[in-house]
């Protein structure tokens, strides 16, 4: 069967195909060949299966990327970097917060450092 990428999140793994028959394919990153890459509007081909929360992808396989298509509205058409960039893995977030609350820290104990005027 063949689809169109409604969403993909790399981060976390996982989004939704839909499929020619109008319905929608939950599809998971290991459904995919190792080393393919899933953006929204990507053109694909599957199969399906019943998963335990409902219909799946499987055996996804890349037919057009949607920077490729011109099937597409311009709107819809992703837009193009302009030096091409090697794929990322997904990747944990970290959180910049402790580190201010580290530099707030410095600044209270700089403050009290200080000698005060009588």
């Amino acid at each position: 069967m063949e689809g169109t990428v409604k969403f993909f999140n790399r981060r976390k793994g996982f989004g939704f195909v839909s499929g020619e028959d109008g319905k929608d394919y939950f599809v998971h990153f290991t459904a995919l060949k190792q080393g393919t890459f899933l953006r929204d509007n990507d053109k694909v081909s599957f199969d399906a299966e019943e998963g335990e929360k409902g219909p799946k992808a499987i055996n996804v396989t890349l037919l057009e990327k949607a920077s490729d298509r011109s099937d597409l509205p311009a709107e819809e058409q992703p837009v193009k970097k302009e030096s091409p960039a090697k794929e990322e893995a997904p990747v944990e977030e970290e959180s910049e917060e402790p580190a201010e609350e580290e530099a707030d820290e410095e600044e209270a104990d700089e403050d009290e450092e200080e000698p005060k005027e009588e």
